[in-house]
């Protein structure tokens, strides 16, 4: 599948993805990829995050790509079972936070536990790092599992995000590529 033949959903985690995130550069890059703004990313709300997720997907009028970071991806997961039959053709999700057993998590935040273990109706890519302070890579590999994900290995990159130097993160959008290829 080309970019081109789709619409790129950007889900973005807590708080946004500001400039220099890799999110928010896709989004410009990308000639059919638009971020999905949410109400407040200071203050998530699952439920309300979730709504916006859904009518997004269900607004589309090509196939689907979902790329979705951090607390995107948590929202995204939970969300999957309400998106029509057939328009998602697959996720990328980058940096799953475990918000059932992390420590320290805003009480928003946690509020999203617990996540769903159903598989996913379209393919996957979970990208995990060795080092992500929000989610051990082993219970990430777990995670991916139960959704029927393939686990992206991505070594000790952090959260994979501007404080972990993932700015542009064009490994990413190489894997991106290769993935749209599957599709």
């Amino acid at each position: 599948m080309k970019i081109a033949d789709c619409e790129i959903l950007i889900l973005p985690g807590y708080a946004g993805s500001e400039d220099e995130h890799w999110q928010a550069r896709w989004a410009e890059r990308l000639s059919t990829g638009r971020i999905v703004q949410q109400d407040d990313w200071h203050a998530p709300d699952a439920a309300s995050w979730q709504d916006r997720i859904v009518a997004a997907v269900t607004a589309a009028t090509r196939p689907v790509v979902l790329i979705a970071h951090s607390l995107g991806v948590v929202a995204t997961i939970q969300a999957a079972p309400r998106f029509p039959a057939g328009i998602v053709r697959g996720a990328l999700l980058v940096a799953v936070p475990d918000v059932e057993t992390t420590p320290d998590l805003p009480a928003s935040v946690k509020a999203f536990a617990p996540l769903p273990r159903d598989p996913l109706p379209f393919p996957a890519l979970l990208v995990a790092s060795r080092n992500d302070p929000y989610c051990s890579y082993e219970r990430a590999e777990d995670f991916a599992h139960a959704w029927g994900a393939v686990v992206v290995d991505a070594g000790e990159s952090g959260h994979i995000n501007v404080a972990s130097g993932h700015g542009p993160w064009p490994e990413g959008l190489m894997r991106l590529a290769g993935f749209m290829k599957t599709l």
